[in-house]
Formats: structure tokens, C-alpha cells, sequence
């Protein structure tokens, strides 16, 4: 096993003489520098593991060698040696990054304390030394499981894209119209989850998704899909910024889907375009509120559900999740406004 070396910067040739000849003893290995280019010229070349410092050099000052040493070498332990009485040079040394300090006189104690202080800044380092290495293989197996939670997420957004093409094909095939209607539902549901499995294969954030921007595309493959003669609708978006958890993003998303595709379908007669708004806002520091409205016939709670009633189902299950559920604004006059809530970490 290799010999600790320690570089001992001192002008006093005496009293390096008596710390090289008192630390060997205790198995150091000692090397001395008598003034601050030698001491860097030393510590430049390698090797050494810890350095004790005087405060006087000559015409130099310790504190600005310390300054460099730790600029250069910065993990290095730094013990402050001072004659000064005056406490304000060694917390002076201890602000700068000394490892402690000691107070310099020619006598066996002085040699004593520093080799503790010596002991004590080793260990130190060692600690920081280790724990930086922990860190190190934290953070490179963090790195390896969201490389796999990547490819997790591509592999799924995949799948569920090759399941909604699956699902398009075969309503393209169908005949029966509610069988059609049934599909085309089906596939916006799975196109509403694939969606945040995209976005989480391309986020930086693991388990995070970028509300907003999941909102607006969401909106705009729905708008797309069910834009027709019949049902020629435009979809608006108006949000504040939001980032969810994967979890809130689906069933939240999900939701949504079910009101917007409602609206598409039974808000307006055959053949008359309007509007559908989206609106997501944050009326308190914990809480997000989300509208759902259009200009149609309008609809209230209490009145039948139209087609078989499984997206309301859906709907209410969803919201249940979020210890919500989903109220119909009974003072919005000029078509429906669906509105729920919902809280956030």
C-alpha cells in the first residue's frame, strides 16, 4: 500500500525539518515546499494527497496560495498552519475552503494536532471521494432505467398506434352505423392514450408531460378525425401552462376526449359548423378547472344520454379517479358547458 504523501508549505526550515521527521514516524510520506511557487509546482506534478499550509510565506500570504490551490486542485484537503492569535485569519482560511486549521509553535503538540487535523481532512475527503463515486453510479443507473422507460413508452405509443389503425380499418369495413360510431370512439380513446406515451418517449421529464402541449394535439387529431360535411366544427384551445403525472394526463385527457367528441357529434344540427372551447384554468394554487363548451342545443344534467352511454360511463369513472365529477353549468344558456375539477400535487 502506497504512503500517504503530504506537502508541507513552510519558509521555516526548522519546524519542517521537525514535522517531516514527526509525520514519517506515523507513516507519511512528507514533502516540503519553503514558498508558494514551489508548494504549486509540487502539487502540479501529482501525487500528493493532502497539504498543510503556513499563513506567512516570505512576502506571501497562505490565503492567496490557498485561493489557487483549490482552483486547481479543489478536492484536495487544505490544513491552514497560522502563528497568528488573531481568529480572524483562520476563519478567514475556513471561508476560502481550508479543511481546518491549527496553530503554529515549535513543539511536539503543534506536530500532534496537525497530524490529527491531517487524519480528520483525509477522511473527509475520503467521504467525499466516495460519496461522489455513489453518485456517480446513481446517477448512470437513473440514466439506464429512463433509457428503458424510453423505450418502454415507444414501444407502447407504438403498439397503441398499430391497435387504432387496427381498429380504423376495421369501422372502414363495417356497415352497421352504430357498430362505426362504436369503433371510431374506440380509436379516439386509444389515440387520447397513445398520445401521452408519445410525448413521454421525446420528454426530458420521467412521469411528467407537458399538459398543454399534450392538450393541443389531442384537440387537434380529434378535429381532424371527425371533421366532415356533416360536422364541420373547429376546436379552440385556451390554457395556462401545466405539466401532469402520466397517470392525471390520461384520465384527464380521456375526459376531455369523451365532452369534445360529445360536442362534435350532438351539440349542433347536421350540416352547421360551430365552435367547441376548451378552456383549462387554475382558479387556486392546488385546484385546475376545466370547461368544455359550445353554442349547440344544449344539454343539462338530468337529460337522456345519447347513443349507448358508455363514454358517460367512461366519463364519470375517469372523474371518480380524480375525486371529481363532471357538472353541467345550468346558467350557460347558449349551448352546454360541461365543467369538472380536479387537484394537483
Amino acid at each position: 500500500m502506497n504512503p500517504i504523501r503530504i506537502l508541507y508549505i513552510d519558509d521555516d526550515d526548522t519546524l519542517c525539518a521537525l514535522v517531516r521527521r514527526n509525520l514519517e514516524r506515523r507513516g507519511y510520506q512528507v514533502h516540503i515546499a519553503h514558498d508558494g511557487l514551489a508548494g504549486l509546482t509540487r502539487l502540479r506534478a501529482g501525487d500528493i494527497d493532502a497539504v498543510a499550509l503556513d499563513h506567512f510565506l516570505g512576502g506571501e500570504l497562505g490565503l492567496d496560495l490557498l485561493r489557487v490551490i483549490l482552483e486547481e486542485v479543489g478536492h484536495i484537503p487544505v490544513i491552514y498552519v497560522t502563528g497568528s492569535s488573531d481568529t480572524g485569519v483562520a476563519v478567514s482560511a475556513l471561508k476560502a475552503g481550508a479543511d481546518d486549521y491549527v496553530i503554529k509553535n515549535a513543539t511536539s503538540d503543534y506536530v500532534d494536532l496537525l497530524a490529527v487535523a491531517l487524519e480528520q481532512g483525509l477522511e473527509r475527503a475520503r467521504y467525499r471521494r466516495e460519496a461522489a463515486e455513489a453518485q456517480e453510479v446513481i446517477r448512470q443507473e437513473r440514466d439506464r432505467a429512463e433509457l428503458l422507460l424510453t423505450e418502454v413508452n415507444h414501444r407502447v405509443a407504438n403498439s397503441l398506434g398499430l391497435v387504432g389503425a387496427l381498429v380504423r380499418m376495421q369501422a372502414s369495413v363495417t356497415k352497421d352505423k352504430a357498430a362505426v360510431d362504436a369503433l371510431q370512439e374506440t380509436q379516439m380513446r386509444i389515440n387520447a392514450i397513445g398520445s401521452v406515451h408519445r410525448r413521454l418517449y421525446t420528454s426530458a421529464r420521467v412521469g411528467q408531460v407537458d399538459f398543454t402541449d399534450y392538450l393541443s394535439s389531442l384537440l387537434s387529431e380529434l378535429e381532424s378525425s371527425m371533421h366532415d360535411e356533416r360536422r364541420p366544427h373547429r376546436v379552440t384551445l385556451d390554457a395556462v401552462a401545466l405539466t401532469l403525472t402520466t397517470d392525471k394526463v390520461i384520465t384527464v385527457g380521456l375526459i376531455i376526449s369523451e365532452l369534445v367528441t360529445n360536442s362534435f357529434k350532438y351539440a349542433y344540427e347536421e350540416g352547421d359548423g360551430g365552435e367547441i372551447r376548451v378552456r383549462v384554468i387554475r382558479p387556486e394554487g392546488t385546484r385546475i378547472r376545466i370547461t368544455v363548451e359550445d353554442d349547440g342545443r344544449g344539454f343539462a344534467d338530468g337529460d337522456p344520454v345519447k347513443g349507448t352511454g358508455l363514454g358517460t360511463k367512461i366519463m364519470s369513472a375517469m372523474a371518480s379517479s380524480l375525486d371529481s365529477r363532471i357538472e353541467y353549468d345550468p346558467a350557460y344558456a347558449q349551448g352546454s358547458r360541461a365543467v369538472f375539477e380536479f387537484a394537483v400535487e
